[in-house]
């Protein structure tokens, strides 16, 4: 892990919560890691402490096989001597300087034809030709984002840390800014963390993902992992998992549980769930579940359920259909989708779902 974080420490405030992070992992060298959670979980405090912008009362901090912090060595390496980039949730841009000068406010001990090239070079890389004359009150949000993004890259930071980047953006800005965020940090290949408490920004952005609560990391992992395969009931709440419902194991074999849902059996997979385990969680994404109408005789899904629309909501470009199928079951489509099957309130469908989508948490664990 010498090209990653480490890191295991705690930030107490006086009258206030105490943020303690234990065993926090390196990075991949060149991969972004999200930091996910809800509002006062946490996320800001840990990255500040990586910037070195907060000092942490114990513990210790190592980036790149140097150690950052050390409280029992008394050990604190100033923000500036980490040559990391912070791009904060307000982007802290100077009011009375250009673009271009803040930009190249970083670079000012460097010469100044290399200094002009380098920020000509960003300013370039991140399209911000023909904005370099402008002030940031005469910037969009999309531009002042990019901006700060700038600012921090155009010193060629060893560790990119990026607070809730997207925040101040409205709906489609953020949507078309995103997988250019996601683009331009693979493209630079700086080790990144992005703080976010969005959910699709969490799984558009993030290679790796750590999850906090209450001022703890509660999971860390692939995206993909953490997502479908969230460790407790706590973590499946904060993940958003559409359908949590209450099931009984019924039988175990060859790594295929059985496990009874009110009136339905579902087929899982699960080699990691203990052999004694009786009572569980069943977790199902809604973006995994699948609508025919009609005969399901010929899909592959293990899992195929008889269900009726109860409703359908919009949410963004996407339709959430709540279905009955004996128990509570919610379903994500396209509202393409929804439109090629008809889909109204009180059709009967069948809802598909595979067996490596449904994750079981024991109950006795939670």
């Amino acid at each position: 892990m010498s090209e990653g974080i480490s890191a295991s420490f705690a930030r107490k405030y006086t009258d206030g919560p105490e943020i303690r992070v234990e065993g926090l992992r390196g990075f991949a060298q060149s991969g972004i890691t999200v930091l996910f959670g809800a509002s006062g979980a946490g996320k800001s405090t840990l990255v500040r402490c990586l910037a070195g912008l907060e000092r942490p009362d114990e513990g210790t901090i190592q980036f790149g096989g140097e150690t950052w912090f050390d409280s029992a060595r008394r050990l604190f390496v100033r923000p500036q001597e980490r040559r990391i980039g912070y791009v904060p949730q307000e982007y802290a841009l100077f009011p009375h300087l250009s673009v271009e000068r803040n930009i190249g406010y970083g670079l000012r001990e460097m010469a100044r034809a290399e200094r002009q090239g380098r920020v000509k070079e960003t300013v370039s890389w991140l399209g911000l030709e023909g904005l370099e004359r402008r002030l940031p009150r005469e910037l969009s949000g999309g531009q002042q984002q990019r901006v700060s993004l700038a600012r921090a890259i155009v010193r060629q930071p060893r560790l990119l840390l990026l607070d809730e980047p997207l925040s101040a953006l409205d709906l489609p800005t953020r949507a078309r800014l995103r997988s250019q965020l996601r683009q331009w940090l693979i493209e630079r290949a700086i080790p990144s963390v992005v703080v976010t408490h969005d959910r699709t920004e969490a799984l558009a952005l993030g290679d790796s993902l750590a999850v906090m609560d209450g001022g703890r990391v509660v999971q860390q992992g692939s995206a993909p992992e953490v997502f479908g395969r969230p460790t407790s009931l706590a973590v499946a709440g904060i993940l958003n998992v559409e359908t949590v419902q209450p099931g009984r194991v019924l039988a175990m074999a060859d790594g295929l549980a059985t496990v009874a849902v009110g009136p339905r059996k579902l087929i899982a997979v699960a080699p990691d769930l203990p052999a004694d385990a009786g009572e569980v969680y069943v977790c199902i994404r809604a973006e995994d579940v699948i609508l025919i109408k009609g005969d399901a005789a010929h899909s592959s899904p293990r899992n195929c359920l008889p269900a009726v629309v109860r409703s359908l909501r919009p949410e963004g470009p996407m339709m959430r259909i709540d279905l009955d199928c004996g128990f509570p079951l919610a379903a994500l489509l396209t509202k393409q989708a929804c439109t090629e099957l008809a889909l109204a309130s009180n059709d009967a469908v069948m809802a598909l779902v595979k067996a490596p989508q449904i994750h079981l948490i024991p109950r006795a664990e939670v």
